[in-house]
């Protein structure tokens, strides 16, 4: 996304990641996976933490997922303004929406059966 300052060529790269996203007891494990690094948060729901966006667009953020009807939402404080994603799983698919800035990055995800 350019708002967060992320290069066209890390932004092709995004288009080939695998998500997996998981929860254990009451804990959330979310992992964005790729060829050349990996992204793993953990989150418990509506409890703030913070997170270093390591790889992405590192930045330090504030962190608050909380469920809005069928959709895990996060909202981030920090340097960037209106800035978080949404989660949620529609027709077997896992979708993804990043926002920062007033741009908005749609991702969907097909189940991967293993």
């Amino acid at each position: 996304m350019t708002a967060l300052g992320i290069s066209l060529c890390l932004r092709k790269i995004a288009l080939k990641l695998k998500l997996k996203l998981r929860k254990v007891i009451d804990q959330y494990i979310l992992q964005t996976l790729g060829h050349f690094r990996n992204y793993t948060i953990l989150f418990r729901v509506d409890e703030d933490f913070e997170e270093f966006t390591q790889g992405l667009d590192n930045r330090n953020v504030k962190s608050l997922v909380s469920w809005e009807g069928n959709k895990l939402v996060c909202e981030q404080t920090g340097v960037k303004n209106n800035r978080g994603w949404a989660h949620w799983v529609e027709d077997n698919k896992l979708h993804l929406e990043l926002y920062c800035e007033g741009e908005i990055c749609k991702q969907v995800f097909k189940k991967n059966v293993t």
